[in-house]
């Protein structure tokens, strides 16, 4: 199975859509999201154009937590504000919207296979104790170039593509 992983979307409508056509082109299952979607509208061009599971956090950018709430469910996005503990194919995933707080986590805990992150923009891989640090970049490309990630868990590969390259 294969696992989409974007972050800091920032309502970019055109990156968004690209990454949704190439989530659905590659057969992705699942899309995890490490926050700043930004407008909770947002979430309608998602589930139009991506029909598999979404999991995600708020983020530090975005509109007040009850229309974040209210959207993702009719939208049927599962959104928690911050910490999101999930398990995919036997794995043990952690989202959060913060770096220092994917690091904290990192070095307190061993059991999580990989934690997931954003908000600085940048991609970035690192391992903590037996557990894989990942930021998969920004997806609005704000910063930096639009990024996201992409985690086989047959194979056990994570992949971090580069938007203009699709």
């Amino acid at each position: 199975m294969k696992i989409a992983i974007c972050s800091d979307s920032h309502d970019n409508e055109i990156n968004i859509t690209k990454f949704l056509h190439y989530c659905n082109k590659e057969e992705i299952e699942t899309m995890l999201h490490c926050g700043d979607w930004c407008a909770p509208s947002i979430f309608e061009i998602f589930r139009e154009n991506f029909h598999g599971k979404i999991h995600g956090v708020f983020g530090n950018v975005h509109a007040d937590a009850e229309t974040m709430y209210k959207m993702a469910k009719k939208y049927n996005v599962s959104l928690v504000e911050d910490k999101l503990e999930i398990e995919i194919a036997g794995l043990s995933f952690f989202i959060t919207h913060y770096p220092d707080v994917a690091k904290e986590v990192a070095e307190k805990k061993d059991n999580y296979d990989i934690i997931f992150y954003g908000h600085n923009h940048k991609p970035w891989m690192e391992k903590v104790n037996k557990t894989f640090l990942v930021n998969p970049g920004t997806l609005a490309g704000l910063f930096q170039k639009a990024t996201f990630a992409v985690y086989d868990t047959e194979k056990k590969t994570m992949d971090l593509k580069l938007l203009e390259q699709l």
